[in-house]
């Protein structure tokens, strides 16, 4: 499978289970990185799972709500679970996890799901920006996702984690679909292709 194409897969599970975890009322955070460096919260013997097996969701569901970060490389495969990332700066405004998810996706080719409990919404970090939210409580919001995918792959720019930084500008969001925010895209660029994608 193209890496593009694996990324895109482990995207749409962790954001299928973030999804499950914000509706539930808990909060969470996966880190995909081949080089993060942590620490572990808890003593643990863990062996390491691919995401894509059978019953691996029920298993990330529950790692997920435990504190700290749950740390998938980019095979898919899950590394650790418990996982305090070292926060390089407050994210200001936010708490902890917001600080972790931006250390954790200023690591190259590393990206952040985050799960925040008190807005039921799913962000997702690259290169200490928030590049995408999901909002958990939207109606069919699952299916839109691969309907904002499409439309993003359209215009050259990748999946919700994979937009390109050098186009994202600090606090511009656009709702592609109800549910689906991104930061950052030119305003031209939604305007050019809005209508035939979301027809």
């Amino acid at each position: 499978m193209k890496k593009e194409n694996l990324l895109k897969k482990i995207e749409e599970v962790l954001i299928s289970v973030g999804i499950e975890v914000a509706r539930k009322g808990e909060g969470a955070l996966f880190v995909i990185s081949d080089n993060c460096k942590y620490k572990r919260l808890l003593k643990q013997k863990f062996e390491s799972f691919s995401i894509f097996s059978p019953g691996a969701k029920k298993i990330l569901l529950s790692l997920a709500i435990i504190d700290g970060a749950v740390v998938i490389n980019k095979e898919g495969n899950v590394l650790d679970y418990g996982a305090k990332i070292e926060s390089k700066k407050v994210f200001t405004g936010y708490g902890t996890r917001h600080a972790a998810a931006y250390s954790a996706s200023l690591i190259k080719d590393s990206f952040c799901i985050l799960v925040s409990q008190e807005e039921k919404k799913i962000k997702i970090f690259r290169a200490g920006k928030i590049v995408a939210q999901i909002d958990a409580l939207e109606k069919n919001v699952e299916k839109k996702i691969k309907k904002a995918n499409t439309f993003l792959e359209s215009v050259g720019v990748g999946t919700l984690s994979t937009i390109g930084v050098s186009t994202l500008a600090p606090g511009l969001g656009i709702a592609i679909v109800p549910g689906i925010v991104l930061f950052g895209l030119p305003y031209y660029l939604i305007k050019r292709y809005f209508k035939d994608s979301f027809k």
